[in-house]
């Protein structure tokens, strides 16, 4: 969780500050659901996520330093510059797309699912979506299927309460996007997204599930984002006090005080882990922006298919 806030943070302060220049999709409020879910991966599970979704990638083990570079378009980046903010992408962690089409990771999360388990591995897929991507065709197709072949697949709603610009109750007919579990005989669990403990089991049982061949699981995590739809969207259209209320229960400090109270880690521990994020963003910061553009060549490769030599 601190590196996921603190990332968000430099990326911020890196574009508002001209050090890069990128459309980006700010996370901040909704570090618990990557951290909690991905404590719980293996190195041989996989996720896809969406373009507001650095901090999934982060989470399952991306390298700082070449989504940093990535993100610069350097040559260096897990795309070699050439993907952006919105295509992260890191094969070698799991992270196996990351898309700019709302409510495409699912699909594409059922294939991999499919390909595990014809392959007799007991490999999960995780699905990251919002909660707008709920009310499109992919989202209930993807349910249907994965349903219908009892796939490894955790469908993870980030229901920060707004589709872009658009509140949930006013673009969804139903009040909670677990309902819809009902609808495809699979388990739809509503859960409070910032609280660690609350997702960490839900997220347990549903690995567990997938594992053991029973199916996939739809989990609701209820969140907040803190942030406009994209850098630079003023949230005007967010209620009144609406986010002042939800930035004051943040939950990177409360998790924080909670380890402190509780005996889990000292003041001096918890300082330290943070420094050692911080250094860990700086000395990516200073890879990607140390290393150079892709060449003029490569606008073409990763493009079309190369004709193999005779």
């Amino acid at each position: 969780m601190a590196l996921l806030k603190q990332n968000d943070e430099k990326m911020r302060a890196s574009i508002s500050s001209g050090r890069l220049v990128m459309p980006y999709y700010s996370y901040r409020g909704q570090e618990v659901i990557p951290a909690t879910i991905s404590a719980l991966l293996r190195d041989d599970d996989t996720i896809c996520t969406i373009y507001r979704g650095t901090h999934d990638a982060l989470a399952k083990g991306c390298p700082v330093d070449r989504l940093w570079a990535e993100l610069g378009g350097r040559a260096t980046g897990t795309c070699k510059g050439k993907g952006g903010p919105m295509h992260i992408t890191h094969p070698e962690t799991g992270v196996m797309v990351t898309t700019g089409i709302v409510g495409s990771s699912m699909p594409i999360a059922n294939g991999l699912a499919w390909a595990a388990k014809l392959e007799g591995s007991d490999a999960v897929t995780v699905a990251y979506f919002g909660d707008g991507a709920s009310n499109i065709g992919a989202f209930h197709e993807s349910l249907n299927l994965a349903s219908l072949w009892k796939l490894p697949v955790l469908f993870v709603c980030s229901n920060n309460l707004y589709s872009e610009h658009t509140r949930f109750a006013a673009g969804t007919a139903i009040d909670s996007v677990a309902k819809s579990a009902a609808a495809y005989s699979m388990p739809g669990v509503r859960v409070d997204g910032n609280d660690v403990l609350a997702m960490h089991a839900a997220a347990a049982e549903a690995i567990d599930r997938a594992r053991a061949g029973e199916g996939p699981t739809l989990i609701e995590a209820m969140t907040f984002r803190f942030h406009g739809h994209v850098f630079g969207d003023d949230d005007a259209y967010m209620g009144e006090g609406e986010k002042a209320e939800r930035m004051a229960a943040d939950p990177y400090p409360r998790f924080r005080a909670w380890l402190i109270d509780e005996g889990h880690a000292s003041e001096d521990r918890l300082a330290a882990i943070e420094a050692e994020q911080a250094e860990r963003i700086e000395a990516a910061i200073r890879f990607a922006l140390d290393s150079e553009f892709p060449p003029a060549s490569e606008v073409l490769t990763d493009v079309y298919e190369q004709e193999m030599a005779r």
